[in-house]
């Protein structure tokens, strides 16, 4: 190593090389000039070298200024660049940070909602399970003539409990004949107890609905007519009892569907339910004549009610004559009162006067109101 003009270069540094191959050639060149010219020549030969080693040196020294002021504006910069590249990488470091978690947040926020629509679609598809599995049960209780009738008595039951007060009808009535109705409606009279029947059989109506053909159709239809006839007929002789029941009885049909095929393909069956008095009723049409029903009991029970609602306005007349009559006293009492109230008005207005006249100690006109007084 060799320093110049303070600063450090390496021996094999090219410029360290340059400039000892250039100071060599010009000594060899001096001392060939020198020979051949004498030693007055050589010293201003030498003269001159030293020159030019100067020059050369202070030429080393602007180099190696310029190399040092080169190397610090490199640093700067390359710290410059560092800063700048450590600020955009935690710019975009801090971007793909907010980036990855709004991404997050996102992506578990659709992951939420989704697993509530999956449980919103479980859910739906173990009612829709529960729902087959139910509708597969009405289909036994249908398919079951025993079953059908209690699904039909729990209908009724529901229906009627909705409409009419609890002690206005009684189910599973037992008439004189020994036979159970379904349900009794305890009418007044006219027209009585009205028994309803809850059973009906379905068997023709599922031949007529799967029937296929005309053939088919025409023999299901034949047995729904035997079938609802034969059953109009049992309810008529067993629940329309002379004396007991009304004059008629109604059949409950626990179906819409089934009640709108009647009225629709088969109205012979119909009029000749009206002419046995046994009035067909679904469970839109039931509710409809139940509140009819709700509508007579009121009006008997009313009816029933009015000498005890006579007795209670006359009641409610007197005590209105003795409330009249206590306010009448009452008013006269209060009159009094004013009166006295006055009275004792007047008497204190006269005693303030007296009090007044005495502070101001005037009794010479006390005395001849004392004796007017007196």
């Amino acid at each position: 190593m060799i320093v110049i003009g303070g600063q450090s270069y390496a021996l094999n540094d090219p410029l360290v090389l340059a400039a000892a191959g250039g100071a060599v050639f010009v000594v060899l060149l001096l001392i060939w000039r020198a020979g051949a010219r004498g030693s007055a020549p050589v010293l201003r030969e030498l003269g001159w070298l030293a020159q030019q080693v100067q020059m050369l040196s202070d030429g080393q020294e602007r180099l190696a200024g310029g190399l040092h002021h080169v190397s610090d504006a490199q640093a700067a910069s390359q710290g410059a660049m560092l800063q700048l590249m450590e600020r955009r990488l935690a710019e975009v470091q801090r971007g793909m940070s907010e980036s990855l978690h709004g991404t997050a947040v996102r992506t578990a926020r659709s992951l939420g909602d989704l697993h509530q629509r999956l449980e919103t679609i479980d859910r739906a598809q173990a009612n829709i399970e529960k729902l087959s599995g139910d509708v597969l049960g009405l289909q036994d209780i249908l398919s079951n003539k025993q079953t059908r009738g209690a699904f039909g008595e729990i209908q009724l039951h529901d229906i009627v409990k909705k409409a009419l007060p609890p002690d206005s009808y009684t189910m599973q009535a037992t008439l004189s004949n020994g036979r159970r109705a379904d349900c009794l409606i305890h009418l007044p009279e006219p027209p009585g107890p009205i028994v309803i029947d809850s059973k009906f059989p379905l068997e023709a109506y599922e031949m007529l609905r799967q029937a296929e053909g005309p053939a088919e159709t025409m023999e299901a239809q034949r047995l729904m007519r035997v079938a609802v006839r034969a059953h109009i007929r049992a309810i008529a002789e067993k629940y329309v009892l002379d004396g007991e029941t009304a004059d008629g009885a109604m059949l409950f049909l626990p179906s819409e569907a089934v009640y709108a095929e009647l009225h629709a393909n088969f109205g012979d069956i119909v009029r000749e339910g009206f002419a046995a008095k046994v009035w067909i009723v679904s469970p839109t049409t039931c509710m409809a004549v139940l509140n009819t029903m709700r509508a007579v009991l009121k009006d008997a029970r009313m009816r029933a009610q009015a000498g005890a609602i006579r007795r209670e306005l006359a009641e409610l007349g007197r005590e209105i004559d003795r409330l009249v009559e206590r306010v009448g006293n009452l008013d006269r009492h209060f009159a009094q009162a004013a009166r006295d109230v006055e009275e004792i008005r007047t008497s204190a207005g006269k005693a303030g006067k007296k009090a007044r006249r005495l502070d101001n100690f005037d009794f010479e006109e006390l005395a001849p109101s004392r004796d007017a007084a007196e």
